[in-house]
């Protein structure tokens, strides 16, 4: 912390440039959780930064108006098996112990399906409670990616990009540099519990974009590393104040880097973030009646649901992209079990999520997605278990500017190939990015010669979707 360095170096006879160094051991997570950087060298839109500079994560225009002014998404690592969940496949279930049409033992689903809402749409016995908000759904049903391999494949959901010689930014990075935030005193994006491994922070990093816009760790009780004061806050500010002025020559200069502004951005930013973060991120201030309808207890069982109240939280101050993650869903074998046991611990907060957004008007300007790297194939593998499957499988949206109770795409009879309305990653990356106004071609960053994008050189606005 700051004060490590008041205490290290008490005569103050030190460069601008140590004195940064030093004290940047103490905010360092933060500088690299997304608040690093003072000044992106133009807006999203291409246009010259103002004289008088907003900070970074100021909000921004759109390039058109927007559906939804924020985003959550319910990230469930590993593939969850979309047969058994939201497909229901009649011939699948006549099938069962046939040969698939690409070899393989057919498989029926061992979870009955029944119809719901207005709609008439089937969903699995997992779900009861999510089954109850169908109607809000907009499903993704023709979805394809690249890689079967988890690794990639997460990355490519998350960067637009599976396998390259150069890490690419996060979608929720794009959409923090395009938009900027709405609450100054927080990150513009936050991540709840990403997975360590199938590329780690390469998931919410910004790669070559400024990193203020990399996305914030915590998990789910609410942590944020290197966070907590350990200094008096008249002193921080004094420290702060000291370190500002020590800035001043150096600024003046137009050579000048700005990473070094930057670390004294992310320390303003990290003194206000103290006083509101452990605040807004303790749910117990919640009503006992909104902690038990997002089924929130104690331990490892109450993980999701602790996420997903925390992600209405951060989501209603004003943090423009929140995702949490449930792992566990890579069902190679133990298949019925696992899918008891994952969707009983993610069905309830869910739905709950969907209500508690729509009840305090939130959900007509949050788009939430939920959804996998991939999906899983009609056959048997092993005793009990499904493989990957990259060439059909299904994802839903719900709120803003969604089209409710509306199925996009379908794959063929027994679910294994996207047949109708296929849409690749890239797609996806470029329709989530028009819901929130924003033209892929046109939210470009240039770097290394060339100019970058969420969707590279692909990717369709798949406007049918749209209300």
């Amino acid at each position: 912390m700051l004060s490590q360095f008041i205490t290290q170096h008490s005569s103050f006879l030190i460069s601008r440039r140590d004195a940064l160094r030093s004290a940047g051991a103490g905010f360092g997570y933060l500088a690299l959780a997304g608040l690093l950087g003072a000044n992106a060298p133009r807006l999203a839109s291409g246009s010259e930064p103002p004289s008088v500079n907003p900070g970074p994560l100021a909000p921004k225009e759109s390039h058109f108006p927007a559906k939804a002014k924020r985003v959550i998404f319910l990230f469930m690592q590993g593939c969850i098996s979309q047969m058994d969940t939201w497909e229901y496949k009649p011939k699948l279930q006549a099938s069962d112990g046939q040969v698939g049409p690409g070899g393989g033992t057919l498989t029926a689903s061992k979870f009955k399906f029944a119809q719901h809402g207005e709609t008439g749409t089937w969903v699995s016995e997992l779900f009861p409670n999510l089954a109850k908000q169908v109607d809000k759904f907009c499903f993704l049903r023709g979805l394809h990616t690249d890689t079967p391999a988890h690794p990639q494949a997460v990355i490519q959901l998350h960067t637009g990009a599976a396998i390259a010689s150069l890490t690419r930014p996060s979608m929720g990075a794009w959409l923090t540099y395009g938009l900027g935030t709405e609450n100054q005193d927080l990150p513009g994006y936050i991540t709840i519990n990403p997975p360590p491994n199938f590329g780690g922070a390469v998931n919410y990093g910004s790669a070559f974009l400024p990193a203020h816009y990399q996305g914030t760790k915590i998990n789910d009780q609410g942590y944020v590393p290197n966070l907590k004061a350990t200094t008096a806050s008249d002193l921080q500010r004094r420290q702060l104040d000291l370190l500002q002025s020590m800035n001043k020559d150096l600024a003046r200069d137009p050579a000048a880097p700005t990473e070094l502004d930057g670390v004294i951005e992310s320390y303003e930013l990290a003194f206000k973030m103290q006083g509101k973060v452990p605040e807004l991120l303790d749910i117990s201030q919640e009503p006992q009646h909104v902690l038990d309808a997002y089924g929130v207890k104690p331990g490892p069982a109450g993980s999701f649901a602790r996420q997903c109240l925390m992600a209405r939280r951060l989501s209603e101050a004003g943090v423009r992209f929140v995702e949490i993650c449930q792992p566990g869903w890579d069902h190679h074998n133990n298949l019925h079990k696992g899918l008891i046991n994952g969707c009983a611990m993610t069905d309830q907060p869910s739905a709950a999520l969907l209500a508690d957004l729509e009840q305090r008007g939130l959900l007509e300007d949050t788009l939430v997605i939920y959804g996998s790297e991939f999906g899983r194939l009609p056959t048997s593998q092993g005793v009990d278990g499904r493989d990957h499957n990259i060439t059909g499988y299904t994802m839903w949206l719900a709120g803003a500017g969604v089209k409710k109770g509306f199925s996009y795409g379908a794959t063929d009879d027994v679910g294994i190939h996207a047949v109708d309305g296929r849409m690749h990653t890239n797609d996806f990356h470029a329709t989530l990015l028009a819901f929130l106004g924003l033209d892929h071609e046109k939210l470009t960053y240039k770097y290394a010669g060339r100019n970058f994008r969420l969707t590279d050189v692909a990717g369709q606005v798949v406007k049918e979707i749209f209300a």
